[in-house]
């Protein structure tokens, strides 16, 4: 992370400091420093900030490769029917894309790996940070609550993609008794959810921080959106958990009312992929990155072999706009303005030529005109744009999708999804000629919409048990819809992922396999 990378250097320097000069014998007599466990390292503060800094660096798995022309993120976009590949290079990646994936598939087992590895890191922390002493209790709270932060969403991650999971909250060893665990069911996982953002909301965090920590808008927007979750499907809490959804979010919204320099909809989509605006206003939580560590993940956007940044012809186009779902923005949406919205169909050739037509629309949600050139403008080649992770924008369309089903669209829930619509210079209809059914319809085409391409959409399939369908501007049952990327109809088994089959084999107490793949 960029601010949190420098506390690990502190203890490389206190590090360097402990092998400083010694005798022959005292280094034969002693245990040598570096030699780190969990029972020597958790004793100074410095130790607490860079554990937690090793949880927020284990976020970046989802930008991890996952073969050839491919990263992990994109298990979460090929299963939409939102996107296509101009490639299908990847094997992996293509069964994703023709819903055929199995406990085999890379992006799969890389997704798993991966957030359990988060969850790992972050009980660590929360198991050994308790006993340091001395150290401030102010900033023991905010990382206790950052790392409970982070394990909440790892969980929260996991269990909408995998159903019933191990729920595993100390530090493993290969003698622990729950070293091979079974599933907890959804309902447990989510109790420890819920738990874990309550107790981050308690910790003393600022509402927002520059340096890309968490932070108590977005922690507030994340316990909002797992209410929300909990109201719809698989666990169909309704109108009780609908409200606790609308309640939290509405906290972020009045704060952000009385304070819209500190949290705001950015006034142009260009401020949504901006090296400068990154943590700020609208970003309430991102993954960071910079080169120095990891550079931006998301050039499977880009289109295939094509001159578009500094590279020349390159670019894998694995991740692309289904062009029906392009044409489904309403006429006028700056959203699907070329440049100036979420897509781009023309660019400046190796990034700050001249310009050409790409013969196809591009997402430009991801794409760093300050790295990649634009017109005139040589790039800096060095791709250190964050990745979105919650935006207020989607506190916004929370609030007012959970404020509707409690009855009917009120004045506030229809400013919220207004100012959606009023920053992609479109005409909203009056209150008074939504029903409840109507605007929530509508509050969903805007979530489509305005969240594309941010790992979101998969998430909201499941929840709703419904899909946007691009082609009569409405709503199909998620069993039988047709993905235009591949043209195959979604199942019942596809509501959850199967499980690794290796972590099967391993982990036999993981048994039975999510129900309609094969052991």
């Amino acid at each position: 992370m960029k601010h949190i990378v420098s506390k690990v250097s502190k203890i490389a320097l206190l590090g360097a400091v402990l092998l400083g000069p010694v005798g022959c014998s005292d280094f034969l007599d002693e245990q040598a420093p570096s030699n780190l466990t969990p029972d020597n390292f958790y004793t100074i503060p410095d130790h607490a900030e860079a554990a937690l800094a090793s949880v927020y660096a284990d976020l970046r798995f989802m930008g991890d490769g996952a073969g050839i022309f491919s990263s992990n993120w994109q298990l979460l976009e090929a299963l939409t029917g939102t996107s296509t590949t101009e490639t299908a290079q990847n094997s992996d990646l293509n069964n994703l894309y023709g819903l055929v994936h199995d406990g085999n598939t890379a992006h799969v087992v890389n997704y798993w790996n991966g957030l359990y590895k988060v969850i790992a890191q972050a009980n660590q922390v929360l198991d050994r940070v308790p006993a340091i002493t001395p150290m401030p209790d102010a900033q023991k709270a905010k990382i206790l609550g950052e790392a409970r932060f982070l394990r909440a969403s790892a969980y929260f991650t996991a269990v909408r993609l995998w159903g019933d999971i191990p729920l595993i909250t100390k530090p493993q060893t290969a003698t622990s008794e729950d070293f091979q665990p079974g599933r907890a069911t959804q309902e447990e996982v989510y109790k420890l959810i819920v738990e874990d953002l309550v107790a981050a909301e308690a910790a003393g965090l600022a509402w927002m921080d520059v340096s890309g920590r968490a932070n108590l808008a977005a922690v507030k927007t994340q316990l909002a959106k797992v209410y929300l979750t909990m109201a719809g499907f698989p666990l169909s809490k309704g109108a009780t958990h609908y409200k606790l959804a609308a309640d939290k979010a509405l906290e972020v919204i009045t704060y952000a009312n009385a304070n819209p320099t500190v949290i705001n909809l950015f006034t142009t989509y260009e401020d949504v992929h901006r090296e400068s605006t990154e943590n700020r206003l609208e970003h309430l939580f991102m993954l960071q990155y910079n080169t120095l560590v990891a550079g931006n993940p998301m050039d499977n956007m880009y289109p295939n072999f094509k001159p578009v940044t500094f590279n020349g012809p390159s670019g894998t186009g694995s991740t692309v706009p289904v062009p029906s779902f392009y044409a489904s923005y309403e006429a006028g949406d700056l959203r699907a303005k070329d440049q100036e919205g979420y897509f781009y169909s023309t660019y400046f050739t190796d990034g700050s030529g001249a310009r050409f037509a790409l013969g196809a629309n591009y997402i430009f949600k991801h794409f760093n005109r300050t790295a990649n050139g634009t017109s005139g403008v040589p790039g800096t080649r060095q791709n250190n744009l964050n990745v979105p992770q919650i935006r207020f924008a989607e506190t916004l369309l929370i609030y007012a999708e959970a404020q509707n089903e409690l009855g009917a669209p009120t004045q506030a829930a229809y400013d919220a999804f207004k100012r959606i619509r009023d920053r992609a210079k479109l005409t909203t209809p009056a209150l008074g000629t939504y029903t409840q059914a109507t605007f929530r319809e509508a509050v969903w085409r805007e979530r489509w919409h305005e969240l594309a391409y941010e790992q979101i959409t998969w998430f909201d399939m499941v929840r709703l048990r419904k899909v946007y369908n691009d082609k009569t501007n409405g709503f199909d049952n998620f069993v039988g819809h047709v993905n235009p990327s591949s043209n195959q109809a979604l199942q019942e088994k596809h509501l959850l992922l199967p499980l690794g089959k290796q972590e099967m084999l391993n982990n036999p107490n993981l048994k039975p396999q999510n129900p309609g793949y094969p052991n």
